[in-house]
C-alpha cells in the first residue's frame, strides 16, 4: 500500500505513515555583544576538494529489502563521505558522532540505520531531535521516502500545530519521533509521551541546538530513554558544551569528521554603509536589482521590521515573501515553499525562524540589521555559497 499522507489541509495534522581593509565606524546596536565591522569584510576563498572516492555503494549496504528499494527508486548510487562511513558502523549499532556541514547527506546517514533496526526489531524506537520545525520537517520527509510501504509509524512533534492532533498520533504509540526539544518537553510534562522505551536516538545539528539555548531540554529529554540506546550526533562543530552532552548519552562513541572548511569560506563578504533610513532603503533597492542578485535572503531584526519591509519591497514591485516566529506553521511553510521553487526571490527573515531554511541556490545574504551575535552572522551567511558554489554577504552599516 501505497504511503498516504494524513496532514490536513491546515498543516495541523502531524501524523505520518510509512505504510505505503578599511576602517569602519561601530555599528549601533541596540543589544548584543559589539561586533567590529570589519569582521563582515573577507573575500571568499577558493575551496579545492578532491574527489570523494567512496568504499561501498548504496546497493553493497546489508540492508532491509523495503528501504534497498526505496533508495533504488531514488536514483542513489553512490554515498557521500558522511554516508559511507557512518551507515555501516550505524547499522553494527554504534554510536556516531558526525562531525559534517549542512548539506553534506547527514539525514541519509542516519536515516538508513535507523529505519532497519525498527523493521529488524519490532520493539526498537527511535527518537530524532531537530533545532528547528523546518529542519525537522526536512527529515520527516527523507524518514517517509526511505521508509515507503514498511509499515512504520511515526508522528512530527513540533510548534506551531495543534497539540489535539498530536496527543491523539501518540496514543497510537508512535515508533517514530521526530521533533523539536520545546514541543518533545511539552509532551514529557504533559505525560503524553514516554521516553524509557526508546533505545535509538538522533540529535541533528547539535551546536545549532545548543546555541538556542536547548541545552538543559535536551539534557532533560536524553535522561528520558532507555539505559541501554544507540546514539547519533552530528554537529558542524564539537565545543566543550556538545562534548560534555555526548559523553553523558553515548558509549565509546565512533567520531567521523567529513567537514573541509568553515561554510563561510566560501561567501564574498563585504558592508554597506549608509546615511539614514531613506538611504538605506534605496541601497537596498540598488542590490536587489543589480546583475547576478538572483536569490536573495534578507534579515532583519523583529518580526515587525520583517513584515515592514516585506510590505514595502512588495510595493516596489519585488517577488518578495516573509518569514518570522509570528507566523503559523503553515505560512512558515508556503513562504519557504514558494522560495525553493522560486515562485519569489527575495525571503525576508528573522534569525530564529531562517535557522532550518535550507535552499542550496541563494546567491545573496544581506543582513539588513546587524546581528546579535557574529554566532548568528556565521549562521546567516552559511546559507550562500553551497554546493560548490560562491556566494555574497553584505552587511549594512549605519556611516554616523
Amino acid at each position: 500500500m501505497s504511503y498516504q499522507n494524513k496532514s490536513s489541509n491546515r498543516g495541523q495534522r502531524s501524523r505520518y505513515s510509512y505504510s505505503s581593509s578599511k576602517s569602519y565606524r561601530p555599528a549601533k546596536r541596540s543589544r548584543g555583544e559589539y561586533i567590529d565591522p570589519a569582521r563582515f569584510v573577507k573575500a571568499a576563498k577558493s575551496i579545492e576538494q578532491e574527489e570523494y572516492q567512496p568504499t561501498h555503494r548504496f546497493d553493497e549496504f546489508l540492508i532491509h529489502p523495503v528501504i534497498k528499494t526505496n533508495v533504488q527508486a531514488r536514483g542513489f548510487t553512490a554515498p557521500s563521505p558522511i554516508q559511507d562511513q557512518a551507515i555501516p558502523l550505524g547499522l553494527e549499532g554504534r554510536d556516531i558522532i558526525g562531525i559534517a556541514n549542512t548539506g553534506t547527506g547527514k539525514t541519509i546517514a542516519f536515516a538508513i540505520p535507523v529505519l532497519h533496526r525498527l523493521l529488524q526489531n519490532p520493539r526498537s524506537s527511535a527518537l530524532i531531535i531537530a533545532p528547528t520545525r523546518e529542519l525537522a520537517q526536512q527529515i520527516e520527509v527523507e524518514m517517509r521516502s526511505l521508509g515507503k510501504n514498511s509499515g512504520l509509524f511515526g508522528t512530527l512533534l513540533i510548534g506551531g500545530t495543534s497539540m489535539v492532533p498530536q496527543l491523539r498520533d501518540l496514543r497510537s504509540r508512535p515508533r517514530i519521533i521526530i521533533g523539536t526539544p520545546g514541543r518533545i518537553k511539552d509532551h514529557i510534562q504533559r505525560k503524553s509521551l514516554n521516553l524509557s522505551g526508546f533505545d535509538m536516538v538522533v540529535l541533528d545539528e547539535v551546536d545549532r541546538m545548543l546555541d538556542m539555548g536547548f541545552v538543559t531540554d535536551v539534557r532533560e529529554i536524553l535522561s528520558g530513554l532507555a539505559s541501554e540506546h544507540q546514539s547519533f550526533f552530528f554537529s558542524a562543530t564539537l565545543g566543550h558544551k556538545i562534548n560534555d552532552l555526548i559523553q553523558t548519552f553515548t558509549t565509546d562513541p565512533v567520531t567521523i569528521s567529513v567537514k573541509t572548511a568553515d561554510t563561510s569560506e566560501s561567501v564574498h563578504q563585504d558592508v554597506i554603509r549608509y546615511s539614514g533610513n531613506t538611504q538605506k532603503l534605496e541601497k537596498l533597492y540598488d542590490i536587489l536589482v543589480a546583475d547576478g542578485v538572483d536569490k536573495i535572503l534578507v534579515f532583519d531584526e523583529t518580526q515587525r521590521s520583517v513584515e515592514r519591509l516585506s510590505q514595502t519591497l512588495s510595493e516596489r514591485g519585488f517577488s518578495v515573501d516573509a518569514i518570522h516566529g509570528g507566523k503559523s506553521q503553515g505560512q512558515r511553510q508556503r513562504a519557504l515553499s514558494r522560495f525553493k521553487n522560486n515562485d519569489v526571490n527575495v525571503l525576508v527573515a528573522t534569525d530564529v525562524a531562517a535557522r532550518g531554511i535550507d535552499v542550496v541556490d541563494i546567491t545573496h545574504v544581506i543582513n539588513y540589521s546587524v546581528p546579535q551575535a557574529y554566532e548568528d552572522y556565521v549562521h546567516r551567511i552559511g546559507r550562500a555559497g553551497r554546493a560548490g558554489r560562491t556566494g555574497h554577504a553584505l552587511t549594512f552599516i549605519d556611516a554616523h
